[in-house]
């Protein structure tokens, strides 16, 4: 017999193999597996849209209980004028657009607000929609009775200081957040969140957990897992110096464990605050002490009121005032 070697006879397999047939788009295909492709196709779930930038933080919702849900716990009525942050391709919008007189939406990316204008451009609703292109940050906001926001995550922390500053109030702000972050605008003295975040963000609104969101609620996801928080500025606000509080959280969460005694005996923080208090007494014509020992003096300042053993860990809001006060009467500041 004559030998025949393995490429001739792979080659006389591949002759007498019969040619496959080419399958039509459908949703299934001859072997009765799903056809990906063509079901997107027909059911519209394939996104045609724009690229999302997860630079800019931009984390479509894409769950609408979720969005729903949102809308609902911010408590929207007929003639409420909405400040919505991050609107994306509109998952919020349009509901709260369903929901109220007016939606003042911010976006910077400007592809994302055309994609929205021509979502509800042939709706009803477009009137009622106003679009504030650029950065929120940069913008002077305008008048508002809610705040609604998927927050982009880098600037959460700038836009939360932004909306508690803003005058006039408004009633309510239902936010997105990063789950630790939102954690902590909601610790309490003792939890390991606590901060000064948590502080600041305590004495100018209630702060409540709304409800937990998971990353695949995005599109695309996020690395992280969401919470929404709902705040409820205080009106009256407190009426509190911002830069001069923030200044004495600073000092006093710079080590929030250690003794706060600790944290203003530092050299830096006592030729900090003695030139504060020296340019204070100077423009207000007030006499500095003779043979003045400033270390000496914020010493006592902590030590009559009890403080020296405190943590600012465990510390609450009255606490802090109580320092404030005690400091600003002997024309020490913090800003």
């Amino acid at each position: 017999m004559p030998k025949i070697t393995f490429r001739e006879l792979k080659k006389q397999n591949t002759v007498n193999q019969p040619q496959t047939i080419k399958e039509a788009p459908g949703p299934y295909s001859l072997s009765g597996r799903k056809n990906k492709k063509a079901t997107e196709a027909q059911d519209g779930s394939r996104h045609f849209g724009p690229k999302f930038n997860k630079d800019l933080g931009q984390h479509i919702l894409k769950n609408p209980l979720v969005a729903q849900g949102i809308v609902d716990k911010a408590g929207l009525k007929p003639s409420d004028v909405v400040l919505e942050v991050g609107p994306g391709t509109g998952n919020l919008t349009v509901r709260i657009l369903a929901s109220s007189r007016k939606v003042i939406a911010c976006e910077a990316d400007p592809r994302l607000a055309a994609e929205l204008v021509k979502r509800v451009q042939e709706t009803e609703s477009a009137k009622k929609l106003e679009i504030l292109h650029g950065d929120v940050m940069k913008q002077q906001l305008p008048y508002f009775d809610v705040c609604i926001s998927n927050t982009p995550y880098q600037i959460s922390s700038p836009l939360t200081f932004k909306l508690l500053l803003h005058r006039p109030l408004f009633r309510c702000a239902v936010l997105m957040f990063q789950r630790e972050f939102a954690l902590r605008l909601i610790a309490r003295p003792g939890d390991s969140l606590y901060c000064r975040l948590s502080v600041n963000c305590q004495l100018y609104c209630k702060v409540t957990h709304i409800m937990k969101v998971g990353k695949n609620n995005f599109k695309p996801p996020p690395k992280v897992e969401s919470s929404v928080v709902k705040l409820v500025p205080y009106n009256p606000p407190p009426p509190v110096n911002f830069e001069e509080w923030d200044g004495l959280l600073r000092i006093a969460f710079l080590r929030k464990n250690k003794q706060i005694r600790s944290n203003f005996m530092t050299n830096s923080i006592l030729q900090m605050l003695e030139n504060n208090y020296k340019t204070y007494c100077a423009e207000n014509e007030i006499p500095i002490e003779n043979n003045l020992n400033f270390k000496e003096k914020v010493d006592k300042l902590i030590a009559s009121i009890s403080f020296q053993d405190k943590r600012a860990s465990k510390m609450d809001i009255d606490d802090f005032l109580k320092m404030l006060l005690v400091f600003n009467q002997n024309n020490i500041h913090f800003c």
